[in-house]
Order: structure tokens, then C-alpha cells, then sequence
């Protein structure tokens, strides 16, 4: 495997450079989340595995953008290194006018709290908290009140009110990921990163969550960006960015089922003919 950025880059000229920077600084205004020129790698030698090939993507503020690829392609590792949760190899990232990059666990703790909102398959509520004490938790870690108006927007939004009272055991799968999405909202992050949040959801639970998501990014300006295997659930969202074998491939804007569906059964078809022969 040759080396990251291995190839020398080709200088611009003066006047070049000046309009890069100019039209670079414009694009990182409207980003909410950049990669430039990731590599992720893990292991060495003949158990290396490069799971991030040169990949370099923005994704604008106030869009809703799904990432989607074979298992195996780097999308939800794209996804830790763009939220900090994994550090990657070489390149850059950066949330708005944060360079993740490089940051310690002080920096990347502050990060997580106050630009990041996360949403997970497994809902990853506390138990012994009602709903509503969920929701606050972040907030009352970091030691911030919420603004009560936008708190009431965003249980409306969720549609919870009457359930806010009520334990995770007390909820449906669709009531706990709704909950999720309430706390992931109600700080008003720069980004939410959303890993396959309907994974463990029957198909109208499902349906309702990605509604919410859709709504919060519609109505409320919300960035979100997710991960998903779902064709039905990547129509919902702005745009889909495809991967495989760690590099983007393609990209579809104002999608639907099949025009995902379509193009993921054209990224299957190589690994499809390898085993084939």
C-alpha cells in the first residue's frame, strides 16, 4: 500500500492561491463539519488495514446528509474521526471554526460538550433517569441551564410531554430514541452525528424518528449528519455521500429509496464479481 499523500502536491500560482483561500474561507462559513484529506489507518505491516483513503468532504450547516456504503466501506469510521471520537491518521478535520485535529482530551471533552450532539443505535439512556432528566443530563454536566424556550420547542418537536416523567423501561423503542434525539438537540450543537439511529427500530418507530430528525433540520436549521445501511432512511436527508473501501465515491442530492438503492447495488457489483471469480 503506498504511503498517505505519498504524491507531491502541484503549487498553485499567486493569483491561484488568493482565490483559493478566498473561496476555501467562504465554503468553511457554510460548513458545519469538514474532513481534508483524512487517512485512517490501524495496525502495521501485513495486518494493516486503511480504512479512510484520502477522504475529504463538507457538510453544510442546516442540511441533513446521510453517509451510506458496503459494510466495510469506512463510513462510521469516517463519522468517529469527523465527531472526535477517533483520531485519524493524517489529514484534518474540523467542527465550524474548531480544528479537531490535534486537540487533547481537555479540548476534545469541550468539543464533545459544547459543538456535538450525538445519537446512537442503542439510545444510550440512563435507566434511573425519567426522560426529561435524560435530556438535561448533558447540560447539567456542563453546568449550563436550558433555555426554556428552546427546551419547550424541542419537546414539542419530539412530541414527548406527556412521557417526560416516565423511565426508558416505562417507553417504546421509538419514545427512547426520540428522547435521545431531545438531548442531542435541546444544546443547540454545531453537528449532530447520528449512527444508524433507527437500527433498533421497528419501521413506523423508525419512521417517526426520522421525521423528527428531518423536521429539526427544516424548521429549526439543525446540521445533522448519519450513518445508515437504509435506503428508506437515507431519503430522508438533504443529500447521501457513498463510500467503498474508504474513499467517496459518488453522491446523490434530494435522494429517494431508489436512487440510493440504485447506486448502492452499483458500488456492490466489483466485490460482487471478485467473489464471483
Amino acid at each position: 500500500m503506498p504511503a498517505p499523500g505519498q504524491r507531491g502536491p502541484v503549487r498553485p500560482s499567486p493569483t491561484e492561491e488568493v482565490d483559493d483561500v478566498t473561496a476555501t474561507t467562504g465554503r468553511q462559513a457554510q460548513a458545519a463539519a469538514r474532513a481534508s484529506d483524512v487517512w485512517k489507518v490501524y495496525g502495521s505491516g501485513e495486518a494493516q488495514v486503511v480504512a479512510l483513503r484520502g477522504v475529504s468532504a463538507e457538510f453544510e450547516r442546516g442540511r441533513f446528509t446521510a453517509i451510506m456504503g458496503p459494510s466495510g466501506s469506512g463510513k462510521s469510521t469516517l463519522m468517529h474521526c469527523l465527531a472526535g471520537l477517533d483520531a485519524v491518521t493524517r489529514g484534518t478535520v474540523a467542527i465550524g471554526d474548531t480544528t479537531v485535529t490535534g486537540l487533547g482530551d481537555a479540548g476534545l471533552t469541550k468539543l464533545r460538550r459544547d459543538k456535538v450532539g450525538f445519537i446512537f443505535q442503542q439510545f444510550n439512556l440512563l435507566p434511573t433517569l425519567t426522560a426529561k432528566e435524560n435530556i438535561l443530563l448533558p447540560l447539567s454536566i456542563a453546568g449550563r441551564k436550558p433555555d426554556p424556550a428552546w427546551y419547550d420547542v424541542v419537546i414539542a418537536t419530539v412530541g414527548l410531554r406527556d412521557r417526560l416523567d416516565h423511565r426508558p423501561a416505562q417507553l417504546s423503542g421509538g419514545q427512547q430514541q426520540r428522547v435521545a434525539c431531545a438531548r442531542a438537540l435541546v444544546a443547540r450543537p454545531e453537528v449532530i452525528f447520528a449512527d444508524e439511529p433507527t437500527g433498533n427500530l421497528d419501521s413506523r418507530s423508525g419512521a417517526e424518528v426520522l421525521s423528527f430528525l428531518r423536521n429539526s433540520v427544516r424548521e429549526h436549521g439543525q446540521t445533522i449528519v448519519m450513518v445508515t445501511h437504509d435506503p428508506t432512511a437515507a431519503a430522508y436527508a438533504d443529500r447521501v455521500v457513498f463510500l467503498a473501501d474508504g474513499e467517496i465515491v459518488s453522491e446523490l442530492i434530494e435522494p429517494t429509496a431508489d436512487t440510493v438503492l440504485d447506486t448502492m447495488k452499483k458500488l456492490d457489483v466489483p466485490a460482487a464479481t471478485e467473489v464471483g471469480n
